[in-house]
């Protein structure tokens, strides 16, 4: 009796179906451009605090002040140099002008200070941590902010670090 060839099943396993995620509409897949605002904008407390609005006002705000800054600075080198030429016989004239060209430099060393904080202020908004108390992590409020943009932390949390760096001063 020849053979018959068996003819083999195939065994189909039951297929999953992988929730797939929505494909983006074309509302989704436009990407949010930069924010604009009016040159005459002022964050309000009625926003949500430390909106993409707060962080480009701030920024246009910090932007600007270090621009003023390093002017002024510019120009206080510039002109403090050609007073050297001018050197007096005069002991007390030149007593004066020591102590003029040493108080400018010393407000042209805070200035540079301050630059400084201006960058670490810009740095901090760069990584969406600016407007929140480096000790607390608490908002730091927008008419602290507007008094002094490149503020760390809240007012509770300055007045601790002041006292306790008298503290450590009177040691």
């Amino acid at each position: 009796m020849p053979k018959t060839a068996k003819a083999k099943k195939k065994v189909s396993k039951p297929k999953i179906k992988v929730a797939s995620k929505p494909k983006p509409t074309a509302a989704k897949v436009i990407s949010k451009g930069p924010v604009k605002i009016s040159k005459t904008y002022v964050p309000k407390d009625t926003e949500k605090y430390m909106c993409e609005k707060h962080k480009v006002y701030f920024r246009m705000r910090l932007t600007e002040w270090k621009k003023e800054l390093i002017k002024a600075n510019n120009e206080a080198l510039y002109n403090g140099g050609m007073d050297d030429n001018n050197i007096s016989a005069d002991i007390v004239d030149q007593a004066n002008s020591y102590i003029d060209n040493n108080v400018e430099m010393k407000a042209i060393n805070r200035q540079i200070k301050l630059i400084s904080e201006i960058d670490k202020a810009l740095r901090r908004i760069r990584e969406d941590t600016y407007g929140f108390c480096l000790d607390t992590a608490e908002p730091i409020g927008l008419k602290r902010l507007m008094a002094r943009p490149v503020a760390k932390y809240t007012i509770a949390a300055q007045e601790k670090h002041e006292k306790d760096e008298k503290v450590h001063a009177d040691d």
